[in-house]
C-alpha cells in the first residue's frame, strides 16, 4: 500500500470515517438475488474487493492487502426496504444514516445497500468504498467494472480457476516482510539519489523542483481560512442533499462567459455558500471561502489501477460577488493563477518526497489527526461516463456522489457527470448544518441565475447613421445644381449689375451651353 493510500487509514476516526460513496438510482425494482449474482460473478475482475488491509507489527511498513479468508458477497451487500411512500426526502435521510458509520476493518472495505420501495417504481444503491482503495477517478473506473454498458444482462463468465484465498502470514512473518519492503523502498530512494548525483542536470532539476515546491506549496498550506458556520468539531452523524443540472447547459455557460466547466461549478457553489453564510446572519463583504480541490495526477499508464494518485489546489472563492458572471470571472482568474503557479504540481512534489519517510512517522502523524482551520470544505469534481449504464438490465437514472467529512469540515460537496447531467452531492454534519437542504436550494437558484445571464439577449445596437442614396448605376450622375436646394435669386439693380460687370473685366464672347444628361440646359 502506498503512503498516500495508507494515510486514509492512519487519519480515520470513528466520528470521521474516510470512505467515499454514491447514491445511484435505477429504473424499476431490481431483483436483489440478481444483484448479488452479478457482483459475485465479477469479483475476479476486481480482486481488491476480496482483500482487507493488514497492519504489520510496530508499523514496520505501511499496511498490506491480504485475502479475506471469510470473504462472501453476502457480508457486503444487503437489502433495505424503504417505508411508504418512499419519497426523495426519505431516501436522502436514509443515505446519510447508511453513510455515517465506519466500514468494518475485519473484511474488505466496501459495501452496497440496495434500497427497495422508492416511489416511481425505482431502486437505489447506496455504495461505500474506503478512500485507501480508490480515489475519485479510480472509483469511476470501479463503477464501470460493476455495471454494464448494455441492458442485455448475462452473468460474467467465471475465471479458469476458482478463487482460493491465500493464507495470511503470521505476525513474525508479516513483520519480516514489512521490514524487507521498507528496506527495498529506502534502497530505491537512495539509488535514485546517487544516480542524480552522477547527473548534474538531473540533480539541478530535482533541487529546482523542490525549491519551487517549497516556494509555492508551503505558503498555501500554512495560510489559515476564515471559519465558516459549518467549521467546527464534527460528530458522527451525517445528512445529505443532492441536485442535478444539464451538462450541456453548463457547457453553454462556459462557452458564452469563458473559463472551464470546473470554473462554472465553483461559481455555482461559491454563490450558494455565500447566500448560506448570509442566511446564517454572518457578513460576507470582502469574505472568501477556501476550498480543497483534489487534482488527478495519474499518468496514462496508470489508468485502471486502484489506489490514490491525487494532488490538490487551494483556491479562495469570493462570497460577496452577487452577480454570477462577475463571480465567474473572479473564479476564473483565481484558478488560472493557481494553474500558472502549478500549485498541484508543487504539492505532488512534496508528497513524493514525504512518501519515502518510514511508515511509523506517517502513523504518528495520523494519530495527531488532520489539522483544523486550513480550509473551509472539500469540493471534488470527477468526470464520469456520458453514456447510460445498467445493473442487471435496469438503467441507471441518476448518480449522486458522497464525500467524507473530517477535522472541522462540517460540509463537503461532490460533483460528477453522467449521461449528459451534472450531479451535485452535499454531505453535512447536522449538528453544524441542520438545514443542508437550504444549500441544495441555493445551488439550484445560482445555476438558474447563471443560465438567465447567458440567455439574456445582448444589448440593442444603436441604429446605423442615415446615408444618402447611392448614385445611379447606369452611368448617369445628378448635377450638383440638381441635388442642391434651389435658392431664390436676389433682385438685382442696374447699379449692382454694372458694378459686377466692371469687376469682371471685358466681356468674353458667349459659348453655346452643352446639354446635360437630362437633356436640359444647366
Amino acid at each position: 500500500m502506498s503512503a498516500q493510500d495508507a494515510a486514509f487509514l492512519y487519519f480515520e476516526r470513528s466520528n470521521a470515517p474516510l470512505h467515499i460513496g454514491s447514491v445511484a438510482i435505477f429504473e424499476g425494482s431490481v431483483p436483489f438475488d440478481r444483484i448479488r449474482e452479478s457482483l459475485d460473478s465479477r469479483m475476479h475482475l476486481i480482486p481488491r474487493y476480496r482483500q482487507r488491509p493488514v497492519f504489520p507489527p510496530l508499523y514496520a511498513a505501511h499496511p498490506t492487502w491480504d485475502d479475506d479468508p471469510s470473504f462472501s458477497v453476502d457480508r457486503h451487500v444487503r437489502l433495505v426496504e424503504l417505508l411508504r411512500p418512499g419519497s426523495a426526502q426519505q431516501l436522502t435521510k436514509l443515505a446519510g444514516e447508511l453513510f455515517a458509520p465506519m466500514l468494518p476493518r475485519d473484511r474488505p472495505l466496501w459495501s452496497i445497500d440496495v434500497i427497495h420501495g422508492l416511489e416511481g417504481d425505482r431502486t437505489a444503491y447506496v455504495s461505500r468504498v474506503h478512500h485507501c482503495m480508490v480515489d475519485g477517478v479510480s472509483g469511476i473506473e470501479l463503477l464501470l467494472a460493476t455495471l454494464d454498458l448494455s441492458p442485455r444482462w448475462a452473468p460474467t463468465p467465471p475465471p479458469p480457476q476458482p478463487w482460493r484465498p491465500k493464507a495470511p502470514p503470521n505476525p513474525a512473518q508479516a513483520w519480516a516482510e514489512a521490514v524487507a519492503d521498507q528496506w527495498n523502498s529506502s534502497l530505491r530512494a537512495a539509488t535514485e539519489f546517487q544516480t542524480d548525483m552522477l547527473n548534474p542536470r538531473g540533480q539541478f532539476r530535482r533541487l529546482s523542483d523542490f525549491g519551487r515546491a517549497l516556494q509555492v506549496a508551503l505558503p498555501a498550506a500554512m495560510t489559515r481560512a476564515t471559519p465558516a458556520p459549518w467549521n467546527g468539531e464534527i460528530s458522527g452523524r451525517r445528512c445529505t442533499a443532492w441536485t442535478d443540472v444539464s451538462f450541456q447547459e453548463v457547457r453553454a455557460i462556459r462557452s458564452r462567459l469563458g473559463g472551464t466547466v470546473n470554473d462554472v461549478v465553483l461559481t455555482i457553489i461559491g454563490g450558494a455558500l455565500g447566500r448560506y453564510v448570509a442566511a446564517r446572519g454572518e457578513p460576507i463583504r470582502g469574505r472568501t471561502v477556501r476550498l480543497q480541490i483534489p487534482v488527478n495526477v495519474r499518468a496514462e499508464d496508470e489508468r485502471g489501477a486502484l489506489g490514490n494518485r491525487v494532488s490538490q489546489m487551494l483556491p479562495s472563492i469570493p462570497l460577496d460577488i452577487t452577480d454570477p458572471p462577475a463571480r465567474l470571472r473572479a473564479v476564473r482568474a483565481e484558478m488560472e493563477q493557481l494553474k500558472a503557479q502549478d500549485e498541484a504540481g508543487a504539492f505532488e512534489t512534496l508528497s513524493r518526497m514525504i512518501a519515502n519517510t518510514p511508515a511509523i512517522y506517517h502513523a504518528l502523524a495520523g494519530m495527531r489527526g488532520i489539522p483544523a482551520g486550513l480550509i473551509n470544505l472539500v469540493c471534488t469534481n470527477i468526470p464520469g461516463p456520458m453514456i447510460p449504464l445498467y445493473s442487471v438490465g435496469h438503467r441507471m437514472l441518476a448518480h449522486y456522489p458522497l464525500v467524507p467529512l473530517a477535522a472541522d469540515l462540517g460540509v463537503g460537496v461532490g460533483v460528477t457527470s453522467y449521461d449528459n447531467r451534472l450531479y451535485f452531492g452535499i454531505m453535512a454534519d447536522p449538528t453544524l448544518v441542520p438545514d443542508v437542504d437550504l444549500i441544495r436550494q441555493y445551488l439550484d437558484e445560482e445555476f438558474e441565475a447563471l443560465r438567465a445571464a447567458v440567455s439574456e439577449p445582448p444589448l440593442a445596437a444603436p441604429p446605423p447613421p442615415t446615408r444618402t442614396a447611392p448614385p445611379p448605376t447606369d452611368g448617369r450622375r445628378l448635377s450638383a445644381r440638381r441635388q442642391a436646394p434651389r435658392k431664390r435669386p436676389r433682385p438685382k439693380t442696374r447699379a449692382t449689375a454694372a458694378a459686377r460687370a466692371r469687376s469682371r473685366g471685358p466681356a468674353r464672347p458667349a459659348r453655346a451651353r452643352k446639354p446635360n444628361a437630362e437633356g436640359n440646359g444647366a
